[in-house]
């Protein structure tokens, strides 16, 4: 149809450069107007490349995308990847064609991904390191390896200075209910003890109350608890800005106002969070640009893998003042 050799019109397709702009636009012009779209499957067979990068993601809460922080920083890794050229797919425990559940691994190699971005699992899984482990390229989020890239939240700093606020305003008395264990909320566990006792504060042992993330039931209950001390706190950081309508609620049930009564701060810097009135003082996580970081960091592994080095990336966050912490006076 355009009266040229199979090697030019492919070179035209494929954006080299040693072909003039004049025959490109011609090819062009032709393959839309015959509405031609090259073969993924034969592409993939030619240069070994799918273009399609897997994604796992799942956490023991089973919120999955109902999960705001997570959502929004996939959501971002999404845009990027797409904004060069790639599809995502969510990896699970598909079965083969004789019926039997794959691994991650093996579900990454029967997909032929590109390279996996892992996010909100449990890192110590043995699934999840052979991956890990494997010559797949691989970024995670929120979590750190040898040799491998990853993108984390300023944790330590962003709960430093989330308390530093707190005790600005004149609070003593805070506690923490903090999520299950993992690398995320380490961090933030020791920031939190480390900055009060930088300010001569030693937190007692009832005052660090183990939650769950995103659980409205389980930090409803864990709050009732510190309600009911005999010297219950003034304030009370939760474990992100979901699960701080369990917090709330808690709160409110017992008769109490907030900020009036008990202050109460999030973490994460979610929509919703600005919307409740009062507004929750919280920390906002740049979850845009964890996953625009995410994504570039992982295509440059793929395209570019002799010269990329592995680093391990902090992003910081933003306070929220919100109008959840009350100014109280002047400690003695």
């Amino acid at each position: 149809m355009c009266g040229l050799s199979v090697s030019t019109v492919s070179k035209a397709l494929n954006g080299y450069t040693d072909i003039s702009a004049e025959t490109k636009q011609k090819v062009m012009k032709v393959a839309q107007s015959c509405g031609y779209l090259p073969n993924s499957m034969a592409r993939a067979l030619k240069t070994n490349r799918t273009h399609n990068l897997g994604v796992l993601f799942t956490d023991e809460g089973r919120s999955g995308l109902k999960q705001e922080y997570f959502a929004a920083v996939l959501d971002a890794f999404k845009t990027e990847a797409e904004a060069h050229l790639y599809d995502i797919t969510f990896i699970g425990h598909n079965q083969n064609a004789g019926g039997r559940t794959m691994t991650y691994l093996e579900h990454c190699r029967y997909r032929n991904f590109d390279g996996v971005c892992i996010a909100c699992v449990d890192f110590q899984q043995q699934e999840v390191l052979e991956l890990i482990n494997s010559s797949i390229p691989v970024i995670t989020i929120d979590h750190v390896f040898n040799n491998h890239t990853s993108i984390n939240s300023a944790n330590v700093d962003g709960m430093k200075e989330l308390v530093e606020y707190i005790y600005r305003m004149g609070h003593r008395k805070i506690a923490y209910v903090h999520g299950e264990k993992s690398a995320v909320t380490d961090q933030r566990l020791t920031s939190f003890c480390r900055t009060l006792r930088d300010f001569g504060i030693d937190v007692p042992k009832e005052y660090l109350v183990l939650s769950a993330y995103h659980d409205i039931r389980s930090t409803e209950e864990a709050t009732r608890r510190l309600l009911t001390l005999p010297d219950r706190p003034s304030c009370i950081v939760m474990p992100d800005d979901y699960a701080a309508f369990g917090g709330i609620k808690a709160i409110e049930s017992a008769g109490l106002k907030i900020p009036d009564d008990v202050s109460v701060a999030g973490y994460d810097g979610i929509p919703l969070a600005e919307m409740i009135r009062p507004h929750l003082t919280t920390l906002k996580q740049d979850t845009s640009r964890m996953g625009q970081e995410a994504a570039r960091r992982l295509i440059e592994q793929i395209e570019s893998p002799m010269t990329t080095i592995a680093e391990s990336i902090t992003i910081k966050g933003t306070l929220l003042p919100g109008q959840t912490v009350a100014k109280m006076p002047a400690a003695v």
